[in-house]
């Protein structure tokens, strides 16, 4: 195995899980020694089906995927976004069959870790299986605060919220700042997160746009007003449990 992509594999991983906890020495080392099979993705190619019973999980290297359920008639909901550095995946070790899917949202390069290697990892390596554990516990925070935003929040607060948490999450891995982020996604893509409709989410991000909270250009997210956007959608990020946590 060529140990260059092993490596940046690696060392992804190890940038987002130092950005909600701290890893000795030892357990980045443990981490570099993983074994990884990277693979390049097309936009929209699912990772993992609903049903499947996979025997690795999923660590995003490069573009954006997403967790989600197909309804009814083709209807999608999306339950998360995944960006570098995300196992989205990672509660496989535990649940032998997938209840959801995952996909790329765009084109996409994955490094795909043998559930084998990762437990014997947290074995060998207790605080590392804490570890995981937090970002499991996280990834439940964030759900808790999309189903506050499903039922409390309005479409204009809803999306605000979204677009704060995404820029926190980039920034922490190093993907983001000066209130400036890649936001590859589409309306309908944002619509099937938020339980709205494409034509909805087009009408705030008009409002967004026309009072000068935001501009979007080139997949790209610029906050124009980082404290407005806070403010209007209540945005409290200790639900992320950042300990590289964007300056307010």
């Amino acid at each position: 195995m060529n140990s260059a992509p092993n490596q940046h594999a690696m060392g992804m991983l190890i940038r987002k899980l130092e950005s909600i906890a701290t890893l000795s020495k030892k357990e980045r080392q443990a981490i570099e020694r993983l074994p990884v099979r990277i693979h390049n993705l097309d936009a929209r190619q699912d990772i993992v089906r609903d049903g499947d019973q996979p025997t690795h999980c999923c660590l995003i290297l490069d573009g954006w995927a997403c967790r989600y359920k197909l309804l009814s008639e083709g209807k999608r909901q999306i339950f998360s976004f995944h960006v570098a550095g995300d196992i989205p995946d990672l509660q496989s070790l535990h649940i032998q069959t997938m209840d959801h899917g995952l996909t790329t949202l765009t084109n996409a390069v994955v490094a795909f870790i043998p559930h084998e290697s990762l437990r014997e990892l947290t074995a060998r390596h207790p605080g590392l299986a804490a570890v995981f554990w937090r970002d499991t516990l996280i990834d439940a925070g964030i759900f808790r605060e999309w189903l506050i935003s499903m039922g409390r929040r309005s479409a204009f607060e809803h999306v605000a919220h979204l677009f704060c948490e995404l820029y926190l999450k980039l920034q922490a891995v190093g993907l983001a700042g000066d209130h400036r982020c890649p936001l590859p996604i589409t309306q309908t893509d944002i619509a099937d997160a938020l339980g709205l409709t494409p034509v909805h989410v087009n009408r705030v991000l008009q409002e967004m746009r026309g009072r000068t909270l935001i501009t979007l250009r080139s997949q790209m997210l610029v906050i124009q007003a980082w404290d407005e956007l806070l403010q209007v959608s209540e945005f409290d990020p200790t639900y992320l449990q950042l300990e590289k946590r964007a300056a307010r």
